[in-house]
C-alpha cells in the first residue's frame, strides 16, 4: 500500500475480514493484522447466520457454495414438559429462517477476498493509523490494553461442540431441546438439505462437562442420541469435541482515543465488544452487524471528517449498544426461564410455549427480527 492506512483492523477472524472488504469497497485504505496461524487443530465450528449477514456476506461475493452452507426450513424448540414452538420458512414466506454455515469454508471466502482487494495490507503487527478497530474476540488483548472494563456474567454452563452423523436425514431442520437444567441441546443441519450431518452445541451444567468429555465416541453418541429423543435415529460422533464455558458481556466503552495519541481513535467490534448466549445462535449475526453500522457511519461522514471522528463512533455505538442489549437480554431471559423450577414454573413455560406457537402474528415478528428484517 503506497499511502499509509486509515484504519487498522485489530483481528482477522469473520468480523474483522468482513470489516476490512466493506471499508475498502468504500476506498477506505485498511492494514488489516493477521497474526500467525495456530498450529494445526481440527476446526467443526458451525454458525446460524440471518438473511441480514447472508446479504452482507454475499455483497462482498464472500457466501460459501450451497455444500457448505444450509437453509434452515424450519426450526423446532422443544420445551421441558412437552411445550414446544415451531417456525417455518414456508409460513413466513421466505427462503430460509437462517442458513449453517461452516466456518473453515466461510473463512477461505474471507481469506480469499482480502487478498485480491488492492486497499488491504495484510500485516502482522498492529501499526498507527486514524481509527482503530478492535475485532480480537473475546479475550482481547487489545481491549484490556486500552483499559476497558468488560462486564462478565457466567452461566454455570460450558458449551460442547462437535459434528455428528445421524441415521435419518436432517431436512433442513434445526431442532433444539431445553430440560429443567437449563441445559440447551441443538443439533443443527450442514451438508445440504437432505445431509445427515449434524454440527452439535450443547450447554451443560458446567459439573457434567468433564464426564462427557471423558466418554469414548460410541457412549457419547449414545448420550446425545438420548438427548435428542431419537427424532434422526441414532446419532455417531465424527470430530473432536470443543468446550467452553458460557458467558454474557459487554465493554463499558466501545470507542476512545489511544493513549498517547489524540489524533487516533480506537472502537470495538464483535466479541471484543459484547458476547450472548449462544442458545439463539445470533452471537456472529451481532458481530457482522457492527462491521456493517461501523461500515455505513464512515461511509455516510461529511467529506470532512475523519474516519476516527469521535462523534462518528459514538453513532456506532449507540445504535448498535441498543440491538446487543436487547438480544443479550432476550437471550438471558430464556437461559433464565429453563434453570429454575420453583413451584409452577416449569408448567407455565411449558404452557407459554404452547400458547406462543398458536400467535401467529407475534411470530411473525419474532422471527422477522432474527432473521435480521425490520418488518
Amino acid at each position: 500500500m503506497a499511502l499509509s492506512p486509515e484504519v487498522c483492523i485489530r483481528g482477522a477472524g469473520i468480523v474483522g475480514r468482513t470489516l476490512a472488504l466493506l471499508l475498502a469497497r468504500e476506498r477506505v485504505r485498511v492494514a488489516l493484522v493477521v497474526p500467525p496461524a495456530p498450529a494445526g487443530k481440527e476446526d467443526i465450528r458451525a454458525y446460524a447466520l440471518n438473511a441480514a449477514s447472508r446479504t452482507l456476506l454475499e455483497s462482498l461475493r464472500a457466501w460459501p457454495d450451497t455444500a457448505h452452507a444450509t437453509p434452515v426450513h424450519e426450526m423446532q424448540v422443544h420445551g421441558d414438559d412437552g411445550g414446544r414452538v415451531q417456525f417455518s420458512a414456508a409460513r413466513q414466506k421466505v427462503e430460509a429462517l437462517a442458513w449453517i454455515v461452516d466456518v473453515p469454508a466461510l473463512e477461505q471466502q474471507l481469506a480469499d477476498a482480502v487478498r485480491f482487494q488492492p486497499l488491504i495490507d495484510v500485516v502482522t503487527e498492529p501499526v498507527a493509523a486514524p481509527l482503530t478497530v478492535v475485532c480480537e474476540g473475546k479475550a482481547s488483548a487489545s481491549r484490556a490494553a486500552l483499559g476497558v472494563s468488560y462486564e462478565v456474567t457466567r452461566y454455570p454452563q460450558h458449551a460442547i461442540a462437535a459434528r455428528l452423523e445421524a441415521a435419518h436425514t436432517h431436512d433442513g431442520i434445526a431442532r433444539q431441546w431445553f430440560n429443567d437444567r437449563g441445559e440447551v441441546f441443538a443439533l443443527l443441519p450442514l451438508g445440504g438439505v437432505h445431509g445427515k450431518t449434524l454440527a452439535l452445541v450443547w450447554s451443560v451444567d458446567q459439573l457434567r462437562v468433564p464426564e462427557l468429555v471423558a466418554q469414548g465416541a460410541e457412549e457419547f453418541s449414545a448420550a446425545v442420541s438420548e438427548a435428542s429423543h431419537g427424532e434422526l435415529g441414532s446419532l455417531r460422533l465424527t470430530s473432536e469435541r470443543a468446550v467452553w464455558p458460557l458467558s454474557r458481556a459487554i465493554a463499558d466503552r466501545w470507542s476512545g482515543t489511544m493513549p498517547g495519541q489524540p489524533t487516533q481513535s480506537w472502537v470495538l467490534a464483535g466479541d471484543a465488544a459484547h458476547t450472548v448466549h449462544p442458545l439463539a445462535g445470533q452471537g456472529l449475526n451481532l458481530g457482522l452487524a457492527d462491521a456493517a453500522a461501523l461500515a455505513d457511519v464512515i461511509r455516510t461522514r461529511d467529506y470532512w471528517r475523519s474516519v476516527g471522528d469521535a462523534r462518528l463512533l459514538r453513532r456506532y455505538e449507540r445504535a448498535r449498544r441498543a440491538d446487543v442489549l436487547q438480544m443479550s437480554l432476550a437471550t438471558d431471559g430464556l437461559q433464565q426461564l429453563f434453570s429454575h423450577n420453583l413451584g409452577p414454573l416449569p408448567a407455565l413455560r411449558n404452557w407459554g410455549m404452547r400458547g406462543f406457537d398458536r400467535t401467529r402474528f407475534v411470530k411473525h415478528w419474532i422471527t422477522a427480527q432474527a432473521m435480521g428484517l425490520k418488518a
